[in-house]
């Protein structure tokens, strides 16, 4: 059985019906997220755990059985980032502790893009040195941070870490007009039939369609050996402005979106290590799914 924190939110539930597309027992949790998506229905069993109650999580863990868990679960800053480091920091100590004291056999756990914020060498890749740079947000803060406490918190055992570097991920499930991702705010303007801002043409940057994030995860929680304790998730490849805009005016009828001229690369995720230790490439292009995402939201709200 694998445990999936935060299995209900729009990584982990991605990730959970990989899991189970893979024939994985999975149990998903949910703190306060309680719909469950469709595409996971009768598939995977969801619990309701807040994973800052220590002794829930290891009756969750030790009911079901659990071998392998993928730590995805998480809050979001308010105005007191304090709080937000006390519920997110007592969550893993948590989760460590259930993989330590049951002998869990992986212990995958999120990390983030932001943590390469600062380095100018593009793409992305796991060998780089991370800069010491001041972090714009508490979420990469606190991602910054996961990665030594994975490390050194399960040191000595016989928990293999695996710290997920996810990339900038979109799409079912994901707030409509989330701040964390332009990308949602865009397609959603080009749904009720606006003209989306305008983009330069040749900006790029990294994305990832979430059913694609979801497989990657799955695929390094499931995988027999991994050589490396850090993995990038993402695309591997970045996506242009026009490559976006031209996918919404293909998948979204009557809206064409405006482009300018120019634009800036931008840094992505190398995913070579992913690629070649699980066999993961990507299942969708930019027009794939900007098409996919229309349809479902055709059908649900986020």
């Amino acid at each position: 059985m694998i445990l999936v924190t935060g299995g209900l939110g729009m990584i982990g539930a991605h990730t959970a019906r990989a899991l189970a597309d893979l024939g994985r027992e999975v149990v998903a949790t949910a703190h306060h997220r309680a719909a469950v998506p469709s595409f996971l229905s009768g598939r995977v069993t969801v619990e309701h755990l807040d994973v800052t109650d220590r002794d829930a999580f290891h009756a969750v863990t030790e009911r079901h059985g659990v071998r392998d868990i993928v730590h995805l679960a998480g809050s979001v800053p308010g105005e007191d980032p304090i709080g937000y480091f006390r519920a997110d920091i007592a969550g893993l100590l948590n989760a460590f502790e259930v993989a330590r004291v049951r002998g869990i056999r992986r212990f995958a756990v999120a990390s983030s893009l932001g943590v390469y914020l600062g380095h100018p060498a593009t793409p992305w890749h796991e060998a780089l040195p991370l800069p010491a740079t001041e972090s714009p947000h508490p979420i990469i803060a606190f991602k910054k941070a996961v990665e030594p406490l994975t490390l050194d918190g399960l040191r000595g055992t016989r928990v293999e870490p695996v710290i997920l570097r996810i990339g900038s991920v979109w799409g079912p499930l994901m707030d409509p007009e989330s701040p964390f991702n332009p990308t949602m705010p865009y397609l959603n303007a080009a749904l009720r039939g606006e003209r989306p801002p305008p983009v330069p043409a040749d900006d790029s940057g990294d994305a990832c369609y979430a059913p694609d994030a979801g497989r990657a995860i799955a695929l390094l929680t499931a995988a027999p050996a991994l050589r490396y304790p850090i993995y990038n998730v993402s695309s591997g490849r970045p996506r242009t402005g026009r490559a976006l805009a031209d996918a919404v005016a293909a998948a979204v009828p009557g809206v064409h979106p405006e482009l300018l001229p120019g634009g800036t690369p931008g840094p992505y995720l190398d995913i070579t290590r992913l690629a070649e230790d699980t066999g993961f490439a990507p299942d969708f292009d930019t027009a794939a799914a900007v098409a996919h995402y229309v349809a479902w939201r055709a059908a649900n709200p986020r």
